[in-house]
């Protein structure tokens, strides 16, 4: 078993584009091809977008796609295949569709489990304006995820560390957070058709959201046709997934900290978002490029560093060039040779074999100038900003745990955004144990001479001086000052002081990695221990599962927001052990670290630190 998400979506979407009917293996096609016009709201766009190209669709015989909420006319004779969230508004518009006949059939489809009293609204609509024989079928596809590359998805799910970690935020607004993400989950869940063995650490979100879904899958176990067809014998953990759900509290640093490598470096410095970025081209005007595992170079190279990138495009230049003279040699004849048969027939056979090899090398040439421009940008942004000396600094500061205060005013006042300065300095309050307040003065004074917001900063100092009363309180005590911290922070306090001492993780492997390999292993181990573990096939009344490992498949997955750094240093993790391991990563949403910056900001504000009044990030 092989959990490849990309590829089971992807299958999803395909079976939904052919009218949910059966696909050829062979030709990956319905049998019967249909003519259709697909429908999609913009949440359900940006699932499509990484998984099907304009090609691919007209390959399943879509002739036309529109967004739901723009005007459309009638086109008779045609099916209309809907792919929409379960939403009031998509289900009064598919009720109007339907009453003004659009469309001949119409095959709806939802992205998640659809509620009764919104099909009861549906069925109503079209009851009205008696147009129910139009309306084909309705399908739950469990698809409310955003698969990027075969181990890497998002929920989408926006601003989920600000509202679980508002202190303004009541139980039931809680609730509802916990309950979207356990949607999400149960919707991967689904599609990989796997019931995982659940981990998470004690308190705070993780705990909620995985006793929600272990809950939820319990629920619909009871069903005689439930969504999971790998059947109920399996009884080696080998042959089940470890789900370990974590919350962002858990390790903030990895969500703020600057990173050398080419993929983080893309997504946080040129702003990749759903496989795709815009960057200036070399001649003037923007130019639009997609990252994604179809990339060969992108799938080779997006966990090295900057500079091994460099290299690894001028060697790949070199052999280009090398390959083009080939085919130039072989292809121009003898200078001044007698043309006889036999040399006919060697330079026909020399002019195939060129013409064969053309539309590979055009394809690397492409992908070569695709990456030489990205490399060019992104060199320009590191130069003008000093990216480097910002990684190594940081890296520096989290081994050590402390950096000199010259260093540290020095790169405060020197080059790089507001945002970069802002991030180091944080990275410098998370990494140092224990700072005189005299230095922390020094360092905000910097940041505002710098016109620095630090409402983020002070969010960040608040916490850490939580967690350093916490780890002096005995233990008995320190159930009153949670308690008392969670009235005034919200819910993330518990969470936090539960990770205190990943903050100051002494390797280069990321506390994340560390403890999913403890996970995985499942072997006694001090630092997972108190984790709790929830097994759905298992009987509720029993002390939980036996199957605690080793597990040779995990997903992770991540509550407040995730990012590229810790996605490839899990898939190192994955492929240094022996045999090669799976894991999946997801996030509620994947951020940069600007944009996590933003959301501690307003947490900042919300609780009257640094700056002034709270507005919700974007």
């Amino acid at each position: 078993m092989s959990l490849n998400l990309r590829q089971k979506q992807s299958e999803c979407i395909i079976r939904m584009l052919n009218l949910n009917q059966p696909v050829n293996a062979t030709t990956g096609m319905a049998n019967e091809e249909v003519y259709k016009i697909l429908i999609y709201d913009r949440f359900c766009q940006d699932i499509l977008s990484p998984l099907i190209h304009v090609k691919d669709l007209r390959k399943h015989g879509v002739t036309l796609y529109f967004l739901i909420d723009k005007e459309r006319k009638p086109v008779g004779d045609v099916p209309a295949v809907y792919f929409v969230q379960p939403t009031t508004p998509n289900i009064q518009r598919i009720a109007a569709d339907a009453s003004k006949s659009l469309y001949d059939v119409f095959h709806v489809n939802f992205s998640s489990s659809i509620p009764r009293p919104l099909l009861e609204d549906l069925a109503s609509g079209a009851l009205k304006s008696d147009s129910i024989h139009r309306i084909s079928k309705v399908h739950d596809q469990y698809l409310e995820f955003v698969t990027l590359e075969d181990n890497l998805f998002s929920l989408a799910d926006k601003n989920c560390f600000v509202q679980l970690n508002d202190p303004s935020a009541g139980d039931r607004e809680i609730e509802a957070i916990v309950d979207k993400i356990v949607s999400g989950l149960f919707c991967v869940l689904a599609t990989l058709a796997v019931v995982p063995i659940i981990r998470c650490p004690q308190g705070g979100p993780a705990e909620m959201v995985a006793s929600a879904l272990d809950q939820k899958l319990r629920d619909h176990l009871l069903a005689k046709n439930n969504l999971f067809t790998e059947g109920g014998n399996f009884t080696s953990s080998f042959q089940r997934p470890i789900l370990c759900i974590f919350d962002r509290n858990f390790e903030l640093a990895v969500g703020i900290q600057h990173d050398f490598r080419y993929k983080p470096l893309v997504h946080d410095v040129l702003g990749l978002r759903l496989n795709r970025l815009s960057v200036q081209g070399e001649k003037g005007g923007m130019k639009s490029y997609e990252l994604d595992n179809s990339d060969p170079f992108w799938a080779a190279n997006g966990s090295l560093e900057f500079p091994e990138v460099a290299v690894e495009i001028e060697t790949q230049l070199n052999k280009y060039k090398k390959d083009v003279d080939e085919v130039n040699r072989r292809t121009g004849g003898t200078k001044g040779a007698e043309l006889d048969g036999s040399d006919l027939v060697g330079n026909t056979k020399h002019l195939m074999s060129a013409v064969n090899s053309l539309p590979e090398l055009t394809e690397r040439k492409q992908v070569i100038d695709k990456h030489t421009n990205i490399a060019t940008v992104l060199l320009s942004e590191i130069k003008e900003r000093s990216l480097d000396s910002y990684a190594k600094k940081e890296y520096d500061m989290m081994v050590r745990g402390s950096i000199d205060r010259s260093e540290l005013m020095s790169v405060l006042k020197g080059k790089g955004t507001s945002n970069d300065k802002l991030r180091f300095a944080i990275m410098y309050l998370i990494s140092s144990e224990n700072i005189p307040q005299s230095e922390v003065d020094i360092v905000e004074a910097a940041l505002r001479e710098a016109e620095v917001d630090t409402s983020s900063f002070q969010y960040v100092k608040k916490i850490k001086s939580l967690n350093v009363s916490l780890a002096s309180v005995s233990s008995a005590s320190r159930g009153n000052i949670v308690d008392w911290a969670e009235k005034l922070y919200g819910q993330s306090i518990s969470a936090v002081t539960a990770g205190v001492k990943n903050l100051l993780s002494s390797d280069r492997q990321l506390a994340l990695t560390r403890t999913v390999e403890a996970l995985m292993e499942g072997k006694p181990n001090p630092e997972i221990d108190s984790y709790i573990l929830f097994d759905p096939r298992a009987p509720k009344s029993s002390s939980g599962s036996h199957l605690r490992g080793p597990f040779k498949e995990s997903i992770v997955f991540m509550i407040g927001g995730g990012n590229y750094v810790e996605h490839g240093s899990l898939q190192e993790l994955a492929h240094r052990q022996q045999p090669v391991k799976h894991i999946i990563y997801g996030t509620t949403e994947i951020l940069t670290g600007g944009e996590f910056i933003e959301q501690l900001a307003f947490l900042g504000k919300k609780m009257g630190l640094g700056g002034s009044t709270a507005a919700a990030p974007n």
